[in-house]
């Protein structure tokens, strides 16, 4: 069984940054993309950013220029430092991995979330 444990997050005033990290677990052949997703009160989850198994990223445009994804696919783990953080940014931010685990194939893990508030 694959697990995706999160750690980071919190509190911060408008401006501020912020650092997600996650790290995924168990018995699998590879991970290929990771990413961050972001779910707001009364809104519907949403891509934030992405990152191949080879390094190349995609972010929304809400974070371009502010936000950075990053891997060790070494340590099978993924990081978004988020700076200039915005009120709009408040939500809480999931990580993923598509994980292909030689039992059951390949399909998309997801990690328990993590809460990210900013204050004007």
């Amino acid at each position: 069984q694959v697990q995706l444990v999160e750690s980071g997050g919190g509190l911060v005033q408008a401006g501020g940054s912020l650092r997600l990290s996650c790290a995924a677990s168990g018995r699998f052949v590879s991970i290929n993309d990771m990413g961050w997703h972001r779910q707001a009160p009364g809104k519907q989850r949403e891509l934030v950013a992405v990152i191949t198994k080879g390094g190349i990223t995609n972010y929304v445009d809400s974070v371009k220029g502010r936000f950075t994804i990053s891997r060790d696919n070494a340590k099978n783990t993924v990081s978004l430092q988020m700076n200039s953080l915005e009120p709009e940014d408040t939500a809480v931010y999931y990580c993923n991995a598509d994980v292909w685990v030689l039992s059951t194939g390949r399909r998309v893990y997801w990690g328990q979330g993590a809460q990210v508030t900013v204050s004007s």
